[in-house]
């Protein structure tokens, strides 16, 4: 990877230095996407079907319907091996327990004498799961999402995937209690979950991450009129930057860049170090590394627009990162949690020799959907709260409204909003009688 010295950088060439793949950003991309999803609005499976047809060499029409029936779940699970059946356990068992420790606890307190206040939470009805497929198929994304569904109590639980699915993906979904399960990928998945078709049900809200097909598609439908649908958060191709010192080891570091230049030639893999030497062996790592990988090809794409940046200090380290606001940071030096203090934007954060992000990505019971394009800044890794609504709630006894009730007719008075004031004011008047 190039090698940067952040001092050196002009304003404009920092700025650029942090700037994603040139491979986001296709002034295009709207546009097919918007086709692709005004079809799937207005002609349902029939368009579900074309386009599986079309993106994914899958004909729709050798099967009965787009859904999975029980006997094919059943039949994908039993080809799934048991090694792998008790990897996905104890991987399921630390997801749920990181997770229900994440139980939402009500709130309600009396903020002054008659004037109570509550904060309660419900399940979200009706959830999508977008579990990507390609060239490489997420079993991990199932668990990261249907649990967390599981838990929070969703009644509707549906799950998209590109076709043909992997039989793993079927299995983690049939374990994680998923019984709707669709044979269908992109952006017209993600569609097909907002606007719903003959056979797909429409959803409140969707969840998962894809390729940047499928982040733009969840963009357009949260914003589109014809449909009522929320998303959880900008989450595309995979990204990781490191922090390493001069006691970093080289070929961890250069094997956790390439476990998430692997991902897609999209994707993008960034080292902030104080040590020359250190970048000068990464690099060495990377070389080596790299040629033993199946998908080389693909990692060795997402390098030519990944970097190396060279600080003076940690604290320069940490800055760097925090205006990059990268998915994935790892923190491989020699006192990790002193620059952890100082990190305040990272989607999920893996700290020492140790703690490959690989672990965040698969077992370590973290959820790994998380923000990408910086917006980690302002974004928060997926939760168990993401899969519930809040809401507030409040009730005033006659002491109360005496209490509050002046104060609330002055502000609406100062706002111009007579009929604020009125409604207060006729029930003041009323307890005088």
């Amino acid at each position: 990877m190039d090698i940067l010295t952040w001092a050196a950088l002009s304003a404009d060439e920092q700025k650029d230095a942090l700037q994603r793949s040139p491979l986001i950003g296709d002034s295009g991309l709207e546009q097919s996407v918007r086709a692709i999803v005004d079809a799937v609005a207005s002609r349902g499976d029939a368009a579900l079907k074309e386009f599986n047809q079309k993106f994914d060499g899958f004909n729709s029409a050798n099967i009965d319907s787009l859904r999975l029936s029980e006997s094919e779940i059943s039949a994908a699970s039993a080809r799934v091996s048991a090694e792998l059946k008790a990897a996905i356990a104890q991987a399921m068992a630390n997801i749920d327990v990181f997770h229900s420790a994440q139980q939402f606890r009500p709130i309600d307190i009396e903020t002054q004498a008659g004037v109570r206040c509550e904060l309660r939470s419900e399940p979200i009805e009706k959830v999508g799961l977008y579990i990507p497929g390609g060239s490489a198929p997420l079993i991990s994304t199932v668990m990261m999402l249907a649990l967390p569904a599981k838990i929070a109590g969703c009644e509707k639980r549906v799950l998209v995937s590109p076709p043909p699915i992997n039989d793993a993906i079927v299995y983690a979904a049939n374990a994680c209690g998923i019984t709707e399960i669709y044979q269908v990928g992109g952006a017209q998945a993600i569609a097909a979950l907002a606007f719903g078709t003959e056979t797909i049900p429409s959803v409140d809200k969707i969840f998962g991450p894809g390729n940047r097909y499928v982040t733009e598609a969840k963009r357009l439908v949260s914003q589109d009129g014809r449909c009522t649908v929320s998303i959880d958060m900008p989450a595309g191709p995979s990204e990781v930057l490191v922090i390493a010192d001069s006691d970093a080891n080289a070929q961890f570091i250069a094997a956790d860049l390439l476990s998430q230049a692997e991902h897609g030639p999209d994707s993008q893999v960034i080292l902030v170090t104080d040590s020359e030497p250190l970048a000068q062996a990464v690099n060495q790592a990377l070389a080596s590394q790299l040629a033993a990988l199946p998908r080389q090809e693909i990692a060795a794409t997402a390098l030519k627009g990944s970097r190396t940046i060279l600080v003076k200090d940690m604290l320069e380290a940490a800055l760097v990162s925090n205006r990059y606001g990268p998915e994935h940071l790892i923190i491989q030096t020699r006192f990790p949690r002193d620059v952890l203090n100082h990190i305040r934007a990272a989607g999920s954060v893996f700290l020492g020799a140790y703690t490959p992000e690989s672990v965040g990505d698969y077992a370590s019971g973290t959820n790994h959907v998380l923000p990408t394009y910086g917006y980690s800044r302002a974004v928060s890794s997926l939760s168990l709260a993401d899969f519930s609504r809040r809401f507030t709630v409040q009730e005033l006894s006659a002491k109360g409204l005496l209490g509050l009730g002046q104060a609330v007719m002055t502000l609406a008075s100062n706002e111009l909003l007579d009929a604020h004031k009125n409604a207060v004011a006729i029930r003041l008047a009323s307890l005088k009688d």
